[in-house]
């Protein structure tokens, strides 16, 4: 049964259904529906869920389960590989080791509203601050795409099989991004790699890992970024400024080019 481990205990399953504040009308999507726990509690609220699982023992006990439940649709599959249909929300105690992966997946989609399980120091670094030790790539990547917030830790005793980790339930709305990014894809990538030297002052950061950002004349260009973010941490620095940086570097490429 993979990684997942089932939430059974009945006040948090509808916590996590209060949460989703759903109405007649909506569309959910479910990643993980393992049992079938949370899907019977969501299909009661909902016009529709769209329960995806991957292990095929789980599969079967979904179509034992609901079968008979018009508004429950079951999808056998990889979450990372299926494409999903249109939803209004989602809400999934989500398999951990897919975190990272399932999330981003996500925020590339439409959808107005998730309540989302994750590892709780997952969680932490969703909605951390600059200068905080959680504070990350996830961090900045999370705040691009929406406003995240942890609504309860959930103890390790709530599941079977239980884990070794407590969880948390954290609530994801999209919105615009917040701030103007000249070239996403060079903004995402430029994360990752200061992130990657997050002990290393900017400057470093971007030196050592220009193998992965490939920009020309480098140590050139750096000597034009402004020096007082040149000597913070990636970790000191908040997303605008972190989008500042990224910035300069492509109307300093696109002028040398």
């Amino acid at each position: 049964m993979f990684d997942q481990h089932f939430l059974v205990d009945e006040s948090y399953l509808n916590r996590i259904v209060a949460a989703a504040e759903l109405r007649s009308g909506d569309v959910v999507l479910e990643i993980g529906a393992g049992v079938g726990n949370l899907t019977k509690k969501l299909a009661q609220k909902a016009k529709r869920v769209i329960a995806i699982e991957r292990d095929p023992i789980l599969i079967n006990v979904l179509h034992d389960h609901f079968d008979d439940i018009k508004n429950i649709d079951i999808v056998e599959g990889d979450a990372l590989k299926v494409d999903f249909p249109e939803f209004d929300k989602v809400v999934s105690n989500l398999p951990y080791s897919i975190s990272s992966e399932i999330t981003f997946k996500l925020l590339h989609h439409n959808f107005k509203l998730g309540i989302l399980m994750y590892q709780y120091e997952f969680a932490a670094r969703m909605v951390s601050t600059p200068n905080c030790k959680d504070y990350s790539r996830l961090t900045v990547n999370t705040y691009y795409f929406s406003d995240a917030s942890i609504l309860m830790k959930v103890p390790k005793e709530a599941f079977q099989p239980v884990p070794e980790v407590y969880s948390a339930v954290v609530k994801i709305v999209p919105r615009p991004t917040p701030f103007r990014v000249r070239d996403e894809a060079f903004f995402m990538e430029f994360v990752a790699a200061v992130f990657s030297q997050r002990r290393k002052k900017i400057r470093n950061a971007i030196l050592n890992t220009n193998y992965i950002l490939k920009i020309p004349s480098i140590r050139e260009l750096i000597a034009q970024l402004p020096k007082n973010l040149m000597d913070k941490r990636a970790e000191n620095l908040t997303p605008e400024q972190l989008a500042e940086i990224a910035n300069l570097i492509v109307d300093l490429r696109s002028k040398s080019s």
